[in-house]
This record gives C-alpha cells, structure tokens and sequence, in this order.
C-alpha cells in the first residue's frame, strides 16, 4: 500500500460516493518555539508559560497533503479513527486540514467498536459529531505532558551532569507525571521486601487419619483441621492453649455444614484486566498483548481492545459471535451447546464508559501463531465462559471442639464444571472429606504445636503493577502499558525471571531518584501518585464537560509550579549533602545482587515436635530474639 492510497466507490445506502484514505497515529505534534528549544537557552521554569507551537511533522507531510487534495472536491468528512479520546483527537487534527482548505465541508463521525461488515454498515448511516470535549482533554494532557516533561528533565539532568557528567556517560535522566509515580510503585514494594524481618507464630496443628470412602484400597485420606484462632504470635499463650488441649485430646464434631456452592464465571473482560490475566497467565507484557490484541483488531478478529466496560448492553446479539466460534475443533463443541440451550447471560460489571462494549471476538481464527494465537485465544475462551453458567459445587464444611479449642474443615465435589470446561486459567477440583455425624468423637491422629514464619512480600509483576496503577488512577487502561514499558525501558526498572514468574526491580538510577524526591519533603512527592491522579480527574471532567481545557490546564501547571520551585531548590542540597541518595556512580546497574531471594518463597510450617510430649523442645525457642515488624 502506497503512503497516499485511496479507496473510492459508491456507497448506495447513503446515495454517496466514498473516498476513503488514512492517517499513521496523529498528524500534529506539540513543540517549543526555537527561542525555547535548545536546552541552555531557558531558565527551565520558564517553559511552565512559554508559548507552544502546534505543527505538521515530516513524517506526515505526504498524508497531510493527500487529505488537503481530497478535501478541496467533497462535501463531507467522515471520520473512521479509533473510537476513544485518541482517536477523537486524531479526528479533530484531520477536521481541521480539511476545514483550512474548505470551510464548508461537513464534519462528521463514524462510531463503531469492531471492523465487521454490521458494524461498519450502522456506522456509515448514522454518523455522529466529534466529541470536541474529548479532544480537548487530549490536547490539554499533551500541552501538560510536553511542560512539566521538559521542564523536570532539563532542572534534573542539568543538576546531575553539573556534578556527575563523566559518570553518567551522556544518559538521559528524563521525567515523566506518569512514569515516576509508576516507578515510585516498584521502588515503594522493594523496600517493603528488603526491610522484611519474618515474624514467628505458632498454631495447633490437628490431623486425622481414617479410610476414605472412595481410596478403594484401603489407603487412608488425612483431614486437616484449621484452629480456629488462626496462629499466634506469643509463644506462651500458644503454648498454655496447647497443653490445655492436651489435657482432654478427645475431639468431638461440633457441626456439620452441607451446602451447594459455587464458582463464579468471569465478568466480561476489560482492558486492564485483559493486560493482568495476560501478564500473568500468557507471559507476555502488558505492552506486548495491547499491541497484538490491537493488530488482531484491526483484521477484524477482536472487537475494539481499549475499553473500561465490563457489562453487555441489553440489546448486545451473543448468538452471532458465539455461532462464529462453533468451527473450531478446540472449543466449537462447548459453543455448540451453549446455541443448544446452556447459554447464560454474562454477569454485570460495574463499569460502562458508553463508548464500547467488552472486549470479544468477532470472527474465527484457527491459523493464528505465536503471541496472536495466545491472545486471541485468552479472550475467545474468557467470552464464552462468560456466557457460559457458573460452576456447581457441594460444600462440606466440619467444626471439631478439642476442651473447647475449635477446629474446621472444608472438603469439595464438584457437580457441574459449566465454565470451567472452557476457561482452564481458572482452577476448582474437588477434595471430599470421609463421613463425619454431629456429636462423634474421635482421637486425632495428630496434635502438634508447630511452629511458622511469615512470609515476606514479593516484588511487583507486572501484573500487580497494572492493578496499584488502575487502582490509583495513574495514565488511563489504554496507556498504562506504555507507561511501564517506558521506565523499562529507561533503565529505572529491570526485568528479572524467577522461575516462570518475572519480576520487576527497579536500577540503583531508580532508587536514587525516588528517594531523591522523597526526601525533599514535598507534600504531593513527584513518585507517589497524588498529582497525576488528580490530573487524570481532571481530564475526565473536561471529557464530561465539567470544567474546561483552559482551567484544567492552568490549575495542574499552577500546583507544579510550585512542586518545580521546592524541588529545584532542593535538589541540590540532596547531592551536596548525601552523594549516594542518588547512587548516579551506578546509574545502569541494577540491584540485582541484593534480590537474590527477595521473590515469595513460601515457607513450610514445620513441627516444633514431632510427637505429642515433645515440651521440651518447644520451650528450648529462644523467642526474646525475634522481631515482629508490621506484616503486610
């Protein structure tokens, strides 16, 4: 395809004759005048108020010029964009090429969430306006970005080359609103992991042994009671409770408890929740399954893939995409039947942004490969579990009484797997009990005081950095990827594989930084989340019409002037007064060396005795030495 392709017939729905072209992404882009430039050329506070020019890169003069042409000969722009606020803003950018070279052309918008014939059809017909306030949020959070961007940088790199021009070796040492509260995430976990100092406890631990009714040999099956208190963190009370049990060891069965239960079925899926489950089930990053979950859009095999929804409208038509899916030999049977009659409506999120529904696939795709296939395959199997019903169960649940200590156990058979048939990322197995009557007694098999350790932390996944940034309004479900592949990619933050699991750790550079700004004392701290969550709020209200690009812009620049001023002061006290706080000496070195060991280890509970008079052992645990630091 040619840079400049058009497509042209006639479209006799409408009695219209289309031209139809394209754009890469946006076509203007936001930058300094010359006079502010160059990074020596302005005090960089100025650049909070300095003028910003909006123009035409390069790159796009060929398209730019292609739609001018275009436009001069038609009555009417439809714009095709990606339905959300980028997308609106790209619109608004091609509207006004089009408006400067003919000012009576009609402007209007083509809505749709999926490439597909139907869709494609309702969207030509009814066309809507631009959303112009969506627009503006974007060119507001551009204008934001591109000051508060530049002006930290150049304060913090300027500062930092002054004094250690040699041992940073030319790198870049940029700021960004959303990439430092992100890498303040992944520093903030890391020292919860390095300042852990496990925590003894004990508990009773209460086992019985007794044939199980389906072994068929003989074999007995061990029930573990779970001590109702849980565990204990003094020892001798631990202790007093256990000798106390001891004394009378006969158990007595308190309660039995028998109910239906069940599993619940996945709630439709969202962005942010196809970049978690996709980080953790797929190993793949959060940047790598929106890309291909967006190169499988744009084919036409997945609905659109940035969305906030997880509910379906009520006029949503499941039968066509489920038919869609009956031809494949790995799930086409489970499709089948859900046709056939086992179809159950998808449960209802709390979340709708009006623009698009969840995301699903729209067409069948069995000759995909590699990271395509495990996408497409990760969302077709979460929408039909979604339409599939929940998984049944029947809960035996046993409450035991040892001299008045109390006990329980849980066991589980599952009756109908529905969902599960489907979606094997998620796990539900039965575990029955032997038979157990209310008021029998029975002498446990084991009675132990054991002895435990709380387990540290684990470092960040990806995954959890995904959830801390959702939760704490930190970029928007469509970004947020970006965000956590630009502080990779800078260097603050390193990727380390444990196992099958990789974990996020951040530079020395990293650390220093943070800790940097922390330590100035501000308020709102550039690394916690405060500031650009209130930005994302704002942006949010212009969207909604509530408050204007104007004033959002000028009450964020106003709150970062004075953030800049306190920070520019500052900084410099920081390297003078403690080099180390910013460690620049090992800029690119990661901490590495200090992690070994710092991913979640469960730690087996062991016995403190392996046999019932075994007291002695016990009381030899020189407990004055332990530390019980705050347990996460």
């Amino acid at each position: 395809m040619g840079r400049t392709s058009n497509y042209c017939f006639d479209y006799p729905q409408t009695n219209a004759s289309f031209t139809v072209t394209y754009v890469a992404g946006h076509i203007t882009e936001l930058d300094f005048p010359e006079t502010h430039r160059k990074w020596n050329s302005c005090d960089p506070f100025t650049l909070f108020d300095a003028p910003v020019e909006v123009k035409h890169p390069q790159r796009v003069n060929e398209l730019v010029r292609n739609i001018e042409i275009r436009a001069r000969g038609s009555d009417m722009l439809m714009i095709w964009t990606d339905c959300d606020r980028e997308g609106e803003y790209i619109g608004y950018e091609i509207a006004q090429v089009c408006q400067k070279v003919n000012r009576r052309i009609k402007i209007k918008r083509a809505r749709f969430s999926a490439i597909i014939a139907d869709q494609i059809h309702r969207a030509a017909q009814n066309p809507t306006n631009l959303d112009l306030a969506q627009a503006d949020a974007v060119i507001a959070r551009q204008m934001l970005d591109l000051r508060l961007g530049a002006a930290f940088t150049r304060m913090q790199c300027m500062a930092l080359q002054n004094r250690f021009g040699n041992l940073l070796e030319g790198k870049l040492v940029s700021y960004g609103p959303c990439q430092f509260p992100t890498l303040g995430f992944v520093v903030s976990r890391y020292e919860q992991v390095k300042a852990f100092v496990p925590e003894t406890f004990w508990y009773i631990y209460l086992a019985l042994n007794r044939p199980g009714e389906q072994n068929g040999r003989g074999r007995e099956d061990q029930t573990v009671f779970k001590w109702k208190r849980g565990h204990l963190f003094d020892f001798d009370v631990a202790l007093m409770l256990y000798e106390m049990v001891l004394e009378r060891p006969m158990a007595t069965v308190k309660k039995v408890v028998k109910k239906n239960t069940k599993k619940w079925k996945p709630y439709p899926l969202t962005t942010v929740d196809l970049q978690k489950s996709g980080s953790r089930l797929l190993r793949m990053s959060a940047k790598q399954i929106l890309d291909t979950a967006d190169a499988l859009y744009q084919r036409g095999i997945l609905s659109y893939p940035r969305t906030e929804t997880d509910q379906y409208d009520d006029q949503f038509d499941f039968g066509q995409y489920i038919q869609k899916q009956t031809s494949s030999p790995e799930w086409g049977a489970f499709a089948t039947r859900l046709r056939q009659g086992e179809f159950s409506k998808p449960r209802k999120g709390k979340k709708n942004d009006k623009a698009h529904p969840p995301i699903h696939p729209t067409a069948y795709a069995g000759n995909l490969a590699g990271n395509e296939k495990k996408v497409y395959e990760y969302v077709t199997r979460r929408f039909l579990a979604s339409c599939s019903k929940d998984a049944e169960g029947f809960q035996t649940t046993i409450t035991v009484a040892v001299n008045g200590e109390e006990f329980s156990a849980s066991g589980l058979l599952v009756l109908e797997r529905n969902y599960l048939e489907v979606f094997p990322y998620d796990k539900w197995s039965s575990h029955e009990l032997p038979p157990f009557e209310e008021g029998e007694e029975f002498m446990p098999t084991i009675c132990e005081l054991r002895e435990g350790e709380t387990t540290r932390p684990s470092l960040l996944t990806e995954a959890d950095l995904v959830s801390l940034m959702d939760k704490n309004g930190i970029g928007t479900d469509a970004t947020i990827a970006q965000h956590i592949n630009t502080i990779v990619e800078r260097e603050y933050v390193m990727e380390r594989l444990e196992g099958n699991t990789k974990y996020l750790v951040p530079s020395t550079l990293g650390v220093g930084l943070v800790h940097g700004y922390n330590q100035i004392g501000l308020e709102k701290s550039l690394s916690k989340p405060q500031l650009r969550r209130e930005t994302e709020r704002s942006m949010v209200q212009v969207c909604d019409r509530i408050k204007t690009k104007d004033d959002m812009l000028q009450e964020s620049i106003e709150q970062y002037k004075e953030v800049f001023i306190l920070a520019r002061r500052e900084f410099n006290l920081i390297i003078n007064k403690d080099q180390a706080s910013l460690k620049v000496h090992k800029a690119l070195k990661t901490v590495a060396d200090e992690v070994e060991g710092m991913v979640e280890d469960e730690v087996e509970d062991q016995p403190a005795h392996p046999h019932l008079p075994t007291r002695m052992m016990i009381r030899g645990t020189d407990r004055h030495q332990l530390q019980a630091p705050d347990v996460e």
